[in-house]
């Protein structure tokens, strides 16, 4: 039987599968308040299941499933690297389109973050001047801009895509000895 699915392809659903999984993340936990994710063991788990945990799972997931159910138990690396990174650029693109969408919805957030930021900077060193405040501020309403977002999350779980997806696909490549 011939394969007619690309690896890329076979990623689709398991990018927005993990799109709308970190939508949902995002959704609760603005609900709860975001307060609870700075400076928390909170805020430190939902990081690392966004750039750990998830983007792992749904790579070997998506892998496997390339490898078991669509080539006949065959993976190459290459292979592998594409499907992991497909995934990957699709759950960013939606996740920063959400982002995106969310900010204009709710303008107030990126003043809302900054406040709760400004209290943590404060907790954190009490002892900083009000220009040093207002530039981490500044700065850190810079870098919610969505115009900077939308790239940078791209960017950014693509890189993660990639680097989880070498390390994955030097643990499931079993290469199909007749495509030699």
């Amino acid at each position: 039987m011939e394969n007619n699915i690309s690896p890329a392809k076979s990623g689709i659903l398991y990018g927005i599968l993990f799109g709308v999984v970190m939508i949902l993340e995002f959704v609760i936990m603005y609900i709860i308040g975001m307060k609870s994710l700075v400076g928390t063991s909170v805020g430190l788990i939902v990081n690392l299941a966004n750039y750990l945990i998830l983007p792992i799972l749904f790579i070997y997931i998506g892998c496997n499933n390339y490898k078991k159910n669509i080539n006949n138990g065959f993976i190459s690396f290459s292979e592998c690297l594409k499907t992991g990174v497909s995934i990957t650029f699709i759950a960013g693109i939606i996740y920063a389109l959400f982002n995106v969408i969310f900010n204009l919805i709710f303008p107030d957030f990126i003043n809302e973050m900054a406040s709760i930021t400004k209290e943590a900077m404060l907790q954190q060193n009490s002892s900083m001047t009000a220009e040093q405040l207002e530039s981490g501020i500044s700065l850190m309403k810079k870098f919610m801009n969505p115009l900077f977002v939308f790239p940078v999350t791209i960017a950014m779980y693509s890189f993660f895509g990639l680097i989880y997806s070498l390390i994955i696909g030097a643990i499931l490549k079993n290469e199909n000895p007749q495509s030699f």
